[in-house]
């Protein structure tokens, strides 16, 4: 097993939903550039988007704007077509997150079937890795999953928080645990891990307490926070969970 020395954890703050309330009314406004800015500056890693096929809230334009002021990395999460794998290679943001999407969804249910898209996935992270974007492959915490990601030679994954998110007692404590040992298993095969949906300010701690986590990814909460407290109190707020859980 490979030893875990005080890896830092790091936060991706997603900022679809105020790119969903501007679509609401099809205003100018909120501004994500200016989402971005106070986000950044009260302590994010990276910042998140997710170019959805029906472009339901981020429009391309979005992602070309966002591109030339964002600070600190772009991660852009992607369904494995060659629309998205083309304009992921034209705005060459730091990273890019493979998710699975369906149209009539709400938000992505669940992690990508590595196993049974194998094909498509692979052909998706070569391109990407050919033009100097880091992979990630947003999966189930499975080992069987991540052996295949180990196949593909994605270097991160991001595990799928969602069930564990919306479990409670020893069911959710059973989903933690599947992440513990998906993530132990990963970071031994010298992966990058990392992991979001569905985490917010009650259930945090425990998934940022794993020593081998590198990044979460968290919008929807921080997002609905800062609707009462503002978006730059709503980053820190989550960022100092974080910090406490790992120190």
């Amino acid at each position: 097993m490979q030893a875990v020395q005080n890896i830092p954890i790091e936060l991706g703050v997603n900022i679809d939903h105020i790119a969903t309330l501007r679509q609401a009314r099809g205003t100018s406004y909120p501004d994500l550039i200016e989402a971005a800015f106070l986000v950044e500056e009260a302590g994010a890693n990276a910042i998140t988007i997710h170019l959805r096929e029906d472009r339901r809230h981020i429009q391309d334009q979005d992602v070309y704007d966002l591109r030339k002021t964002i600070k600190t990395r772009m991660n852009l999460e992607l369904a494995a077509t060659d629309e998205m794998v083309k304009i992921a290679c034209d705005v060459h943001p730091e990273d890019a997150c493979v998710v699975p999407e369906k149209r009539e969804e709400l938000t992505t249910e669940g992690g990508l079937d590595v196993i049974g898209q194998f094909n498509r996935i692979l052909k998706t992270t070569k391109t990407l890795t050919a033009n100097d974007i880091r992979v990630s492959l947003f999966i189930e915490p499975n080992i069987e999953h991540i052996k295949r990601v180990l196949e593909i030679g994605a270097p991160v994954i991001e595990l799928h928080t969602g069930t564990y998110a919306n479990a409670t007692g020893d069911a959710q404590q059973k989903e933690l645990d599947r992440i513990i040992e998906a993530s132990e298993f990963a970071h031994d095969q010298g992966i990058h891990v990392n992991a979001g949906h569905g985490l917010d300010y009650s259930n945090t701690t425990e998934i940022a307490q794993i020593p081998q986590m590198r990044e979460l990814n968290i919008g929807h909460s921080i997002i609905s926070r800062a609707i009462f407290v503002g978006i730059s109190k709503a980053t820190s707020q989550i960022l100092e969970l974080m910090h406490q859980a790992r120190n």
